[in-house]
């Protein structure tokens, strides 16, 4: 991108647009069954997202998810997600000069060297020299979760319990 020469309340009003585009506004209520939501999240999600204290690290921080993402853009996350990647969670796989395989979220790179986060949640450093290959996948680690994984009424419950997470401590069930 290039450098822009607008002053800085020109660019912090385009910041504060920009952050704006996929939030929804407080008066939203959640939809569906949020307490099945929840369920369906602990028992789907919770292996690589985190609210709170509780959770994986290998996907986004979801504490603040409802207030960060509209209802449209949770479905398209979910049902779609190799869509759009959060900086930070590109899927990579390395491949060492033995052969051998580690596939997990790009964190970090330059030109000399990567940083992931591997499957089991370690950030591994490596020299690219020291590498046979780095494979940028178009596929997210997330899985798609399509109807027939996650059917219409339980998306909508999922959605429901996403909506409610802003960050406050009463959100985190």
């Amino acid at each position: 991108m290039p450098a822009s020469t607008a002053p800085d309340d020109e660019l912090l009003l385009t910041i504060a647009y920009l952050r704006n585009l996929n939030a929804i506004s407080a008066a939203e209520a959640p939809s569906g069954n949020v307490d099945n939501g929840q369920r369906l999240f602990t028992a789907q999600c919770t292996g690589c997202h985190r609210v709170g204290m509780r959770g994986g690290r290998l996907g986004p921080d979801l504490t603040r998810i409802g207030a960060a993402r509209s209802r449209s853009a949770l479905v398209r996350e979910i049902r779609t997600p190799a869509e759009w990647f959060p900086p930070g969670y590109e899927t990579v796989t390395l491949v060492t000069k033995d052969g051998q395989r580690i596939r997990g979220t790009r964190k970090n790179e330059d030109v000399f060297s990567i940083q992931v986060m591997d499957m089991r949640e370690r950030i591994q450093g490596y020299l690219k020299g020291d590498l046979r290959e780095v494979i940028y996948e178009t596929e997210s680690l997330m899985p798609s979760f399509t109807t027939a994984r996650l059917n219409d009424s339980d998306l909508n419950d999922l959605i429901g319990y996403l909506t409610t997470l802003r960050g406050s401590d009463s959100s985190v069930r």
